[in-house]
């Protein structure tokens, strides 16, 4: 059912993940230009196809197997952008292009908590179904 509290995470890894890229930046370069994920398409896409992720779990309320696997595609998405991230902030080759990181940096580890914390939510769900149906 959609109105579970897995659809409340999902909303918030939603919203980290879609809404909340154009507010905050990811890094002030060495020039003092605030870089944001729409700046470059291979940010914006992972972003965006992490919010899609989270939005097509939403609505397969009814299969709860293919929800919990979306969510770990998803954690394995936000974990791959989280790893290029750090490597971006951590490339030392003399002057570095990122001098300050911003908050849109940890967007994706809000957004993986979020997603965690769904598919607990998801799995007890499952596991009170499999109880019901063993006393029928």
């Amino acid at each position: 059912m959609i109105q579970r509290i897995q659809t409340l995470y999902l909303l918030l890894a939603l919203g980290f993940s879609a809404g909340l890229i154009f507010v905050f930046y990811l890094w002030t370069n060495s020039e003092e230009v605030k870089v944001y994920a729409t700046d470059n398409y291979m940010y914006l896409g992972l972003f965006l196809g992490s919010a899609l992720l989270s939005l097509i779990s939403i609505f397969s309320f009814k299969k709860r197997q293919s929800q919990f696997v979306m969510g770990r595609v998803n954690i394995i998405l936000n974990f791959i952008l989280l790893g290029i991230f750090v490597y971006q902030s951590l490339n030392v080759s003399g002057e570095a292009d990122v001098s300050e990181k911003g908050i849109g940096i940890l967007l994706p580890v809000f957004s993986i908590v979020c997603l965690v914390l769904a598919n607990k939510a998801i799995k007890k769900d499952e596991d009170l179904v499999k109880s019901v149906d063993r006393l029928r």
